[in-house]
C-alpha cells in the first residue's frame, strides 16, 4: 500500500540504526532502540491516514477505562478530514462547533474544551492533538464527548491519557507496518540477489554452449526448474528443427489475439491474465536477437505463483538466451558455410570426373541423397526426341524412366516457371499434385530449376516423409548445388555434341571413318563376332558429271539417309570415303548381314531420285578366327567390294573366304 511504503525516512532511519543502538561509548546495548526512534513526518501525513484509522479502531477495543468507552470518539487527519467517528459527530446539532474546536486545535496544537447543551443535557466536547514522538507535529485529533459532570471529576485527564494510549497504539502498528517493510525490502533484496545469481549461471551455461539444442535445452530447463508448476512450451521457426519434446514448430495460424503471436510479432514479452476466474496466466517470451526473432516461449501458469516482478527476470532470461542462441547459430552457420563449400567442391569434383551426361545425373542423385539425408530424390531432364520431362534418375524405381507431360506435377511447374520451391507439409498443399509425392507418402520437399547454359532443362526434386523436415538452409543449398550441377551438365552436352561434331560427317550425318575404327576395335574386345558392311554408290563419277556436284551431294545423303533407316540402333553408320558407306553390325554373322546390305540395296534403287544402284561388299569376324585387325577387315570388305563391281554392280558380294566356308558348311 502506498500508506505503507511512505511512512518516514526509512532509508534515513535505518542509518540512524546503529547510533540510535550504539551509546557513546561504542557497545551495543539495546538492539530495537532504533526502532523507538522512527517516526513519521509531515511527508508522511497524507498517507497515514489508513493506518490512523485502523489504529482507532484497535484503540477503541483495548480502552480499558469503564467511564472512558460510554463516551463517544471520533479521530481526524493533519487536514481535520474525518477517518472514523461515532454517528453523533457527524449528526449532533453541535457539528458546526466541533469542526471550529478542531480546526483550532490543528492550528495551536493544545486541547480544546466546548461546554454544549444536547436536549438538556449538559456535555463537555474535547478535541485533543495526537503529536510525532520526536518534533510534537500534530498529525491527528481525537474528539470526546463526555457528560460534564464526569469531565469536572477528572474527565479531562483520563482523556488526555486516552490520546497517549491511543499514541501508543499507533506506534507499535507503526513499527510493525515500518519492520514489515524492512523485511520485505530484505526479502525482496535476498530474492533479487539469489535470481541475480541464478540468472548468472543461466548465462554463463547458455554461453558456454555453442550448440544450438544445447542451448535451448538449457533455457528450457532452467525455466522450468523456476516454475517448476508451469506448462512450457518453445515454438520455433521452420528453419531450426530439435528433437526437444518442448521445441515445437511455429503454427501456420495464429489467433491474432493470441500472447505468442502478439509476442512474435512484436518482439516483446506480452502477458494475458486470463478471462474471468479461471485463474491462469499467459506469458508469451520472445526468443530473438540481433538479427530477428527466432521463435516464443509460451507459459501457462497459475496465477498465485506468478508475480509482476517475475516477468522482468523471465525477461533477462529469454533476452539472454535470445543471444546465446544467436551466437550459437552463427557458430552453426559458419560450420554449414565450410561443410557447404566441403560438400560443393566434392560435388564439383566428382562431377568433373566424366563428361558422360548418363554419369553426371547419376553422380548427383547420389550425392544429393546423402548431402540432404533425403528419403528421395528425382531428377528430371528435358528430351527433345520424346517431347517431355523425363524422370532420368530416381530411386524411386517405378518412376525411372518416366516421361512427364507439359504442365504435369510439381516437378514440371518449377520447370516452367523456373522457381525454387518449398514445401513444408504437402499433406495441406491445397491444389498441389506430385506423382513422387502420392506414390511414396512423403510431407516434405524442396525442388530447383536445372538452370544449363541460360536454358532451364529440368529440375532437381527432393522429398522426406516427415513434414517440416527442410529448413531454408537446405531450400537455399540445393540452388547452389544445381548451379553446379547444372554447369557440369552443361560441359556434358557440350562435349557431347563437340564429339559428335568430330565423329560426324557434316554432308551425310553418319558417323565419320576415325570413330568407326575405334568403335570396332573397342566391340573387338567384348563381342564374340560381328560383319563390315561397305556400300559404294555404282558409277557415281557419271552422276556428278550428268547431274553436278550438287545433284550428287544430295544423292549421296538420300543413300545416307536409307542405310540409317535400314539398321538397328545398335548399328553403326560411317562414311568411308567419297560416294563409299560402311556399315558395321556388332554380334552379326554374315548371313544376317546379307539381309541388310540387300535391304539397303534394293531401297537404294527404288528410293532415290534420279535413281542410282549401290554395291556392297561384306567381311565378317569371329573369336574362333586368329586376331582380325580393323585395317584387314575392311580390306576384305573391300575387296568384296571390287568384285561386285566387276561382276556388274547393283549386287552384295561376300569376302571370298567367307563364301568359301559358306559353300563347305551351308550353315555356318
Amino acid at each position: 500500500m502506498a500508506e505503507q511504503r511512505a511512512y518516514g525516512d526509512k532509508d534515513r532511519d535505518a542509518r540512524m540504526l546503529l547510533q540510535v543502538a550504539r551509546p557513546s561509548g561504542g557497545k551495543l546495548e539495546d538492539p530495537a532502540a532504533w526502532l523507538r526512534e522512527t517516526d513519521i513526518v509531515p511527508h508522511d501525513f497524507p498517507y497515514a491516514g489508513g493506518l490512523i484509522a485502523e489504529s482507532f479502531r484497535e484503540w477503541q477495543g483495548q480502552a480499558v477505562s469503564s467511564f472512558a468507552k460510554s463516551w463517544s470518539w471520533c479521530v481526524l487527519d493533519y487536514e481535520g478530514n474525518w477517518l472514523d467517528s461515532a454517528s453523533e459527530f457527524r449528526q449532533g446539532r453541535w457539528k458546526e462547533k466541533w469542526e471550529e474546536a478542531a480546526r483550532g486545535c490543528l492550528q495551536t496544537g493544545n486541547i480544546e474544551a466546548v461546554q454544549i447543551l444536547d436536549g438538556g443535557e449538559a456535555l463537555m466536547l474535547l478535541v485533543l492533538p495526537v503529536h510525532t514522538r520526536r518534533h510534537g507535529d500534530v498529525f491527528a485529533v481525537l474528539g470526546c464527548l463526555m457528560p460534564l459532570e464526569q469531565y469536572d471529576k477528572g474527565g479531562r485527564y483520563a482523556a488526555e491519557a486516552m490520546v497517549l494510549h491511543f499514541q501508543t497504539c499507533f506506534y507499535n502498528k507503526f513499527e510493525y507496518v515500518f519492520v514489515s517493510d524492512l523485511a520485505g525490502i530484505q526479502l525482496h533484496s535476498e530474492r533479487e540477489s539469489s535470481r541475480r545469481s541464478l540468472l548468472f549461471q543461466i548465462v554463463q551455461r547458455m554461453h558456454d554452449n555453442i550448440d544450438v539444442d544445447a542451448v535451448l535445452t538449457e533455457v528450457i530447463d532452467s525455466i522450468a526448474a523456476m516454475y517448476p508448476g508451469a506448462k512450457l512450451d518453445l515454438y520455433m521457426s521452420q528453419d531450426h528443427r530439435s528433437s526437444h519434446p518442448q521445441v515445437k514448430p511455429l503454427p501456420l495460424q495464429w489467433d491474432g489475439e493470441d500472447v505468442c503471436a502478439t509476442a512474435f510479432k512484436d518482439g516483446r514479452v506480452t502477458l494475458d491474465h486470463g478471462h474471468g476466474d479461471n485463474g491462469i496466466v499467459e506469458v508469451g517470451l520472445p526468443l530473438g536477437g540481433k538479427q530477428g526473432v527466432y521463435g516464443v516461449f509460451h507459459m501457462v501458469m497459475d496465477k498465485n505463483s506468478f508475480h509482476e516482478l517475475d516477468l522482468s527476470f523471465l525477461t533477462m532470461v529469454a533476452d539472454t538466451a535470445g543471444t546465446a542462441f544467436e551466437n550459437a547459430k552463427l557458430y552453426e552457420r559458419s560450420n554449414q558455410l565450410i561443410r557447404e563449400l566441403r560438400m560443393s567442391n566434392e560435388l564439383t569434383q566428382r562431377l568433373n570426373q566424366s563428361l558422360r551426361l548418363g554419369d553426371i545425373f547419376q553422380f548427383a542423385f547420389e550425392e544429393l541423397l546423402a548431402m540432404f539425408e533425403a528419403d528421395y530424390c528425382c531428377i528430371l531432364h528435358k528430351n527433345e526426341e520424346r517431347g517431355g520431362l523425363e524422370v532420368i534418375a530416381c530411386n524411386y524405381i517405378p518412376l525411372l524412366g518416366k516421361l512427364l507431360e507439359e504442365g504435369q506435377g510439381l516437378g514440371s511447374k518449377v520447370h516452367i516457371s523456373g522457381e525454387p520451391l518449398l514445401l513444408s507439409d504437402y499433406k495441406y498443399a491445397a491444389g498441389q499434385t506430385s506423382a513422387l509425392m502420392d506414390a511414396t507418402g512423403s510431407r516434405s520437399l524442396i525442388a530447383t530449376p536445372l538452370n544449363v547454359g541460360g536454358e532451364v532443362r529440368g529440375a532437381i526434386m527432393l522429398a522426406h516423409k516427415q513434414p517440416h523436415f527442410f529448413s531454408y538452409d537446405s531450400y537455399r543449398l540445393l540452388q547452389a548445388m544445381a548451379g553446379h550441377i547444372g554447369l557440369a551438365v552443361g560441359n556434358a552436352r557440350l562435349h557431347a555434341e563437340v564429339r559428335r561434331l568430330a565423329n560426324r560427317d557434316t554432308l551425310t550425318g553418319l558417323f565419320a571413318r576415325h570413330y568407326l575404327d575405334e568403335e570396332i576395335k573397342q566391340r573387338q574386345s567384348t563381342d564374340f563376332c560381328g560383319t563390315l558392311v561397305v556400300v559404294d554408290i555404282d558409277q557415281f563419277k557419271m552422276v556428278n558429271d550428268t547431274y553436278g556436284h550438287q545433284k550428287g551431294d544430295k544423292i549421296l545423303k538420300q543413300v545416307s539417309d536409307i542405310v540409317k533407316s535400314s539398321i538397328r540402333q545398335g548399328d553403326v553408320a560411317a562414311r568411308w570415303g567419297g560416294e563409299e558407306l560402311a556399315v558395321y553390325l556388332p554380334q552379326l554373322g554374315v548371313q544376317q548381314a546379307v539381309f541388310v546390305a540387300e535391304r539397303i540395296r534394293k531401297r537404294v534403287m527404288g528410293e532415290t531420285e534420279p535413281r542410282v544402284t549401290v554395291s556392297c561388299g561384306i567381311a565378317e569376324w569371329s573369336w574362333t578366327d586368329e586376331r582380325v585387325s580393323v585395317e584387314s577387315l575392311f580390306y576384305r570388305a573391300d575387296m568384296a567390294l571390287y568384285d561386285a563391281k566387276n561382276n556388274g554392280r547393283n549386287q552384295v558380294v561376300i569376302d571370298n573366304k567367307l563364301a568359301e566356308n559358306t559353300a563347305k558348311n551351308p550353315w555356318a
